[in-house]
């Protein structure tokens, strides 16, 4: 039987075949006479998840503009798929060609989540790839991964042969025209990776020497073989002129996310001491309006898309918001597309520009005050008032909405039994908000009550902060559905703690919690952010089977002086702001955000003109 005969015979016994057949309009196919670098652009979950990130559409779309290169796209099978394809010894393919993973030349890997990594040394064995960089020779099969995970990468340090720290579009086709300068010439691999970093923003594992002191610290980090003593992350300078993918590949099957996403700005004016993304993504670059007008037209009229994202950390920070938003609906409006707004604020609520956008359809509204008392609030530096809640929702409810969507995380720094009940106490002002100010009272109230675990994450000023445990998180999380019985217009929702020991444990782990993940993956561990494959009794037995104890990494708070595993990883914020950070969080004391104030966090030492403009 030919190889397509065995894939559709496959096709035909597992859940939504569309996954993994390609032909989508706008893919990019290429004649292999005229291709010189295959790029592999792996995503280490399913088809759904990865087609919705736009990260993955701006390097495809970048990648695929270049001459002699080709990318093309692949995903995890789901766990069906995955058993027939080991089942048949099928090895897992790419959409666009059908080529099997061993094909390519540059095997790469977007990472946004630490669960994410049994899945990457899952799709490298179903394609035929070895796991583990010592054991792939010569250029073939180069792994390499980027994303916001890259920021401490060392527990995947033995499995990627280079990784990418910050903004790629840059970085990522510098680092290819030296991989066809390489290629050309014959290089061996190590030549290649020595060169590969005196690139800035690419990071090679194999050229650090780490060492441990007896108590299990970190030692030292010791560059070897010209490698920088310090990786600094890549950025886009000018992100007016950046890249936009405005002829996006048109998913065959519904996905998460199934829409034109608008990227308005990257970075965040906030300084929320908690939020990994708003402290590495620094500093702010934004996009003219009439440039973010023309790529949205142009990608609606590519696609056939009926609604439109503005996507950012911070979506209501955007200074020209009204006068995109504007432009934006002179074209959707007649065309029944409908503007989204996510990330909204809730002390810069605009009631007026929600009414224009919502037009065409009305969503919910949701907001993320974090903490329950103005006192936590001020520790996490959310600079978010009580009252400042309360007037947007008053704002809302007199406009005619009767939904609102609340975010808090517990384990927070510093919080106390009191803290968690103002989480309660909070919903029911919101409620009683309602109450007063709602425009159709008949139609009822919705509002929802969400809580996470915090998880402390490196680059950020509670870096060396203790999570709590899972008993002590479930103990909060029953502290407050007490205090929330009786409020039946109020339903809350928790996120079990389960997978926050094993995230926490990997954010801030070593090169030895390494084995850890292949341990899980060997014991059958793939998708693990799916809670229809996590398993954390796996994951406990695999850390007691490499001898390592998670709360070492999760549980435990680190004194400042402790040298961090990802220390030599320079995301352009230094470690004495997160220093000053923290010190001002215990004190209970706000930083104003970047257009009040520069606090000096050094991210704008990133910009050609040292300025940042927030």
């Amino acid at each position: 039987m030919e190889m397509n005969d065995r894939i559709d015979a496959l096709l035909r016994q597992v859940q939504r075949p569309a996954r993994y057949v390609g032909g989508e309009y706008n893919q990019v196919l290429k004649d292999k006479s005229d291709v010189e670098v295959r790029f592999a652009f792996c995503f280490p979950d399913t088809y759904e998840i990865g087609m919705s990130n736009l990260g993955m559409k701006i390097l495809y779309g970048l990648m695929n503009d270049t001459p002699g290169v080709w990318c093309e796209r692949v995903f995890a099978p789901w766990g069906d798929m995955a058993e027939k394809l080991r089942e048949a010894s099928i090895p897992l393919w790419a959409l666009e060609s059908g080529d099997k993973l061993s094909d390519f030349d540059i095997i790469g890997f977007s990472l946004g989540y630490e669960m994410a990594y049994p899945t990457v040394l899952d799709m490298l064995d179903l394609g035929g790839v070895p796991i583990r960089a010592c054991d792939r020779h010569g250029l073939k099969n180069l792994v390499v991964a980027g994303g916001q995970c890259i920021c401490n990468i060392e527990p995947m340090a033995d499995f990627f042969d280079l990784c990418f720290l910050g903004e790629g579009e840059e970085v990522d086709l510098e680092l290819i025209e030296l991989y066809r300068e390489a290629k050309r010439a014959g290089w061996t691999k190590e030549a290649f990776l020595r060169r590969a970093a005196a690139i800035e923003g690419v990071y090679v594992p194999s050229l650090y020497d780490v060492r441990y002191n007896a108590d299990g610290t970190v030692a030292s980090v010791t560059p070897t073989d010209g490698a920088p003593a310090s990786v600094r992350k890549r950025i886009v300078d000018d992100f007016d002129a950046c890249y936009y993918p405005t002829s996006p590949v048109v998913p065959s099957t519904e996905i998460v996310h199934d829409r034109i996403s608008l990227e308005v700005f990257r970075g965040c004016i906030r300084g929320c001491r908690f939020c990994q993304a708003g402290q590495i993504c620094r500093p702010v670059r934004n996009r003219r309006p009439e440039t973010l007008i023309a790529q949205g037209r142009a990608a609606l009229e590519s696609t056939g898309y009926q609604e439109l994202n503005l996507s950012s950390l911070s979506t209501s920070d955007y200074k020209p918001l009204s006068d995109l938003c504007d432009g934006l609906l002179d074209y959707c409006e007649p065309r029944g597309v409908s503007l989204s707004l996510p990330s909204l604020r809730a002390d810069n609520f605009s009631m007026d520009i929600m009414q224009r956008v919502q037009r065409v359809r009305k969503s919910g509204l949701t907001f993320a005050p974090e903490a329950g008392t103005q006192r936590l609030r001020d520790v996490i530096n959310k600079n978010v008032t009580e009252d400042d809640l309360l007037e947007s929702c008053r704002v809302a409810f007199s406009g005619g909405w009767n939904g609102v969507k609340l975010y808090f995380m517990l384990g927070l720094p510093t919080e106390t039994d009191e803290d968690v009940v103002g989480i309660a106490e909070l919903a029911k002002k919101v409620l009683w908000c309602w109450k007063q100010h709602a425009a159709n009272k008949s139609r009822g109230v919705r509002i929802t009550v969400s809580t996470s675990e915090f998880v402390p994450k490196p680059h950020t000023p509670f870096q060396w902060e203790a999570q709590v445990t899972r008993g002590e998180y479930l103990r909060r999380v029953k502290l407050l559905a007490d205090a929330l019985a009786g409020a039946r217009a109020i339903t809350y929702n928790w996120h079990d703690a389960e997978v926050s020991l094993v995230e926490a444990a990997l954010a801030r782990g070593d090169r030895r919690v390494g084995a850890v993940i292949e341990e899980v993956w060997r014991r059958g561990g793939r998708l693990e952010s799916w809670t229809d494959y996590f398993s954390l009794q796996r994951w406990l037995d695999a850390f007691e089977a490499c001898g390592i104890d998670p709360g070492f990494y999760a549980l435990r708070e680190r004194p400042v002086t402790e040298l961090l595993p990802w220390e030599h990883m320079d995301m352009g914020v230094t470690r004495r702001h997160h220093e000053r950070e923290r010190e001002l969080a215990y004190a209970g004391r706000l930083s104003p955000d970047c257009r009040a104030q520069c606090t000096g966090c050094g991210a704008a030492s990133l910009l050609r003109e040292g300025v940042c403009h927030g």
